[in-house]
Formats: C-alpha cells, sequence, structure tokens
C-alpha cells in the first residue's frame, strides 16, 4: 500500500521543529508498504499540500498531531480548526482513510477523532501504525488492535502500555521537506530515551511514553547523529524528556558523540539535580553548547507542590557547573503552582535573579492537561469538572494568586531585563530568529540574550 505521512503542525514561533515522530513511524512500517511524507511547513512553501495528495494517491494518509494549541494563557491559539481544514482538504482529493496519531492526539483521542471526522485513531506510540497497516492490507479487523481506536466506538477505558518492540528511525536526507528545516536556522532533533521517571504533576510525558526510562544504544545515537551532520544539520536539540534523567546513559551518549565524530553543536533539557563531577565538562567536551534546565520555579515550597526531585540549593550548583564548562544556559520557569502566592513568586524571581550568565523563560499559568496530578487537583478544587471538554485550553489557577496578579508582577521586575522572555517571545522574538536564520546562524539563538 502506498502510505502518505502528514506532519501537520505549521507551528514556527520561536522556531519550525523537525517532525521526529514521523521517521520513527516510516521506520517501523515494512517495506512491503511505500511510504511518502508530506510536512504541512514545507508544502506551505512550495503551492500546497494539494498537489503532494494528488501526486502519491495514497491507499491510507496519516496525519501526526504534534500540538492541540500553543500553551498560552495570555494569547491563547487553538490548532483545532487547522486540523479541521486540513482533513477537509485531504477528502476532497481522496477516499483514502485517515489515521491520526502524535503526542497531541494522544491525550485526546476519543474527542479529536470525533471533532475531526477521522476514521481511526493510532493512540500511545506511533510504532504501532505498523501493524494497523498490515492488518488493512490483509483485510482483517483491526478495532482490536492495541492502541487502534475507530470513530463512533467508544474510547477504551485503558491506555495502551508503552511501545515493546524495536524502535528505528528512518531519517531520509532525500525527502522534500528536510531541506526546508536545513534552510530554517539547520536545526534537526534526536533522541536518546523514552519515558520519564519523575512525577511533575502537571506532565504528560510518563502517560505518553511511560514512567520507566527505554535507553537507547549510545552508538545507535551517535550514529544518527552523524547521519544529520552529514545531511547537512548544523545544530541538534536532544528531545528527551529530561536528557540528565539517566547521568550514566546521558555520558556514554556524549562519548559516543566524540568517537563518531560529531563536529555540530547541541543542546537538551536538563533536570538541575545533582550531577556528578565534570558531568557538563564531558558534555560540552562532546559538542553540547547550550543547557535549557526546567527549574519551573525558585521556591522550595513550590518545587515540592510540582514534586521536583530538586530543590533551589541544587539549581545553583548545577547552573554553576554548567557555565563553569562553558556552556549556554537559560530557565524555564512556569508560575502558578497550586498554593503560589506573591511570597513564592517573589522568592522565585529573588532566586532567579540571583542567577548569573543566563536567559529566564517564564510561562505564567499551567495548562490542564488529562491523565496529569494536577487535573486531578483542578477537579477537587471545582476548576473543572469530570468529562470537560479541554480540547479547550484551560489553565490552572491557584487561589493565593491570580494569574493577572503573576504577569503584572513578572512585568514589573523584568524592566530593563533584556534576558528575562515572556513564554517564547512573541512574534517580536520570532522575527528576531528569523533574521538571525537568514543571517547563517543555527539552533535556539536564546544565547544572544544573555546577560
Amino acid at each position: 500500500m502506498k502510505v502518505l505521512l502528514i506532519s501537520a503542525n505549521t507551528e514556527t514561533s520561536p522556531y519550525p521543529v523537525y517532525p521526529l515522530g514521523i521517521d520513527y513511524v516510516a521506520g517501523a512500517i515494512g517495506a512491503h508498504h511505500e511510504v511518502f511524507v508530506a510536512d504541512a511547513n514545507e508544502t506551505a512553501e512550495k503551492g500546497g499540500l494539494e498537489g503532494r495528495i494528488t501526486a502519491v494517491a495514497p491507499d491510507i494518509v496519516g496525519i501526526s498531531i504534534r500540538n492541540i494549541d500553543n500553551t498560552d494563557e495570555k494569547e491563547t491559539k487553538s490548532y483545532i480548526d487547522r486540523y479541521k481544514s486540513l482533513i477537509r482538504k485531504i477528502r476532497e482529493i481522496t477516499a483514502a482513510p485517515v489515521v491520526l496519531g502524535g503526542s497531541g492526539f494522544t491525550l485526546f483521542p476519543g474527542p479529536l477523532l470525533e471533532a475531526l471526522r477521522a476514521d481511526f485513531g493510532i493512540v500511545g506510540e506511533g510504532e504501532r501504525f505498523a501493524g494497523f497497516l498490515d492488518a488493512i492490507g490483509q483485510g482483517k479487523e483491526v478495532s482490536g488492535l492495541e492502541g487502534v481506536i475507530t470513530r463512533g466506538a467508544s474510547t477504551p477505558d485503558s491506555f495502551p502500555p508503552p511501545w515493546s518492540g524495536g524502535v528505528q528511525r528512518h531519517f531520509d536526507p532525500e525527502k522534500r521537506h528536510i531541506g526546508y528545516y536545513l534552510k530554517k536556522g539547520g536545526m534537526l532533533n534526536l533522541q536518546t530515551k523514552r519515558g520519564c521517571p519523575f512525577k511533575c504533576i502537571y506532565c504528560t510525558y510518563p502517560h505518553i511514553e511511560g514512567g520507566r526510562l527505554r535507553c537507547m544504544p549510545p552508538n545507535i545515537v551517535a550514529d544518527t547523529a552523524r547521519r544529520l551532520q552529514d545531511a547537512g544539520a548544523k545544530y541538534l536539540f536532544v528531545t528527551d524528556s529530561v536528557f540528565n534523567a539517566d547521568y550514566d546513559h546521558s555520558r556514554a551518549v556524549a562519548r559516543s558523540f566524540q568517537k563518531a565524530g560529531l563536529a555540530i553543536p547541541w543542546g537538551a533539557y536538563i533536570a538541575p539535580t545533582r550531577p556528578p563531577a565534570d558531568y557538563f565538562k564531558i558534555l560540552a567536551d562532546a559538542g553540547m553548547t547550550h543547557v535549557e534546565f526546567g527549574t519551573e520555579a525558585f521556591s522550595d515550597a513550590i518545587l515540592k507542590n510540582y514534586r521536583k526531585p530538586f530543590r533551589s540549593a541544587d539549581i545553583f550548583r548545577a547552573h554553576k557547573a554548567a557555565v563553569e564548562a562553558g556552556l549556554h544556559t537559560a530557565h524555564f520557569f512556569l508560575p502558578g503552582a497550586p498554593a503560589e502566592t506573591p511570597q513564592t513568586l517573589a522568592e522565585t524571581m529573588d532566586n532567579a535573579g540571583c542567577l548569573e550568565k543566563t536567559v529566564c523563560f517564564f510561562f505564567a499559568g499551567i495548562r490542564i492537561y488529562p491523565h496529569t496530578r494536577l487535573y486531578e487537583i483542578a477537579r477537587a478544587s471545582g476548576q473543572i469538572t469530570r468529562g470537560q471538554d479541554l480540547l479547550r485550553p484551560c489553565f490552572y489557577r491557584p487561589e493565593g494568586i491570580g494569574l493577572e496578579e503573576i504577569n503584572e508582577m513578572l512585568q514589573n521586575r523584568a524592566q530593563n531585563r533584556l534576558n528575562w522572555v515572556f513564554g517564547a517571545g512573541g512574534e517580536k522574538m520570532a522575527q528576531i530568529i528569523s533574521r538571525l536564520h537568514a543571517r547563517g546562524h543555527a539552533g535556539p539563538l536564546w544565547e544572544h540574550l544573555i546577560r
């Protein structure tokens, strides 16, 4: 069968994100199927998706839904209408069944399947799509397959377990959409493990990927990194939920990068826990240039409420070690936790102001997702009801401080601080990054704000 995989994500602020998941889905599909890829960002520049669909004439269309909205409480943008428009276009051209998947879909499988009027959905990791295709090709019933749901049928009560089969990324540098990302900053991405063992109350990773780490062989990760470099990538970002969730494995990956001759810079999302001695030096020696700390708060009371495995003293130590290793550092904060007050927010801002050589990103307002502890907290406090439609973005509102007051306090403290950014920086930041990319700069580029 001819299979067309579509990356539906068109968000490019602050920069476009390469559709890594589609590479893994393509890698799982057997050679007896013919796989084509269409990227909504790339086709928008080349005159639209319609021509690609017509040329391929697919038997099955798979759509990857990465995000439901921009998770910005102040300037919320939902992407549901975009996805509806995409599927309408597909229906006008082909009668091929439409199958939804991706991390965003997995959070709202039943509601999205109905809202977008697709035919099937794959819940959880996308490698299950391969078994679905084989069953369809053999004329078998698919409704009983693990992780498969059908529009009109009831959504299963149980969530499929983490994918237990092999994972193999199929990166083809000849695919048309690769050039779009190489042109728009040259940033491609890489995965070294799946799963997240942490218990953060707002996070969906444990639901989507499971709570147990499944580490990929470091030499395989490094070989993939070299292929990305050889294809023209100028920067790699590691997409693991937390790169240092396993210190031994992440160090082994870094050393494998060196053995493989990786020469381009890379960055990762890091939890400011207690790193072993010389940990950041090892990463820096292997080409790491950017550390994005998932700090979230700088008040021990709030960190405890978030169920973080670190405290303020750990944040200071991890930051100091990263800076001493010569790495660019950024800290990401999420004000508005349960029990947040003006006093705890002031403590976070005071401590953040003591950090040297860094950028601080503040995302006020926490999006409530199902299958999280925050969902249960919000339901118990009456902020949401069981069965409420959370496709419409809903943000947690702490009792001790309003979101408006949080934003006002942050704005007042951030005056004249170029290195304090609200959200992703908005349209102004996107324009700055776009100009830097046009001049040949690569990577996330927030290091230009470091003060």
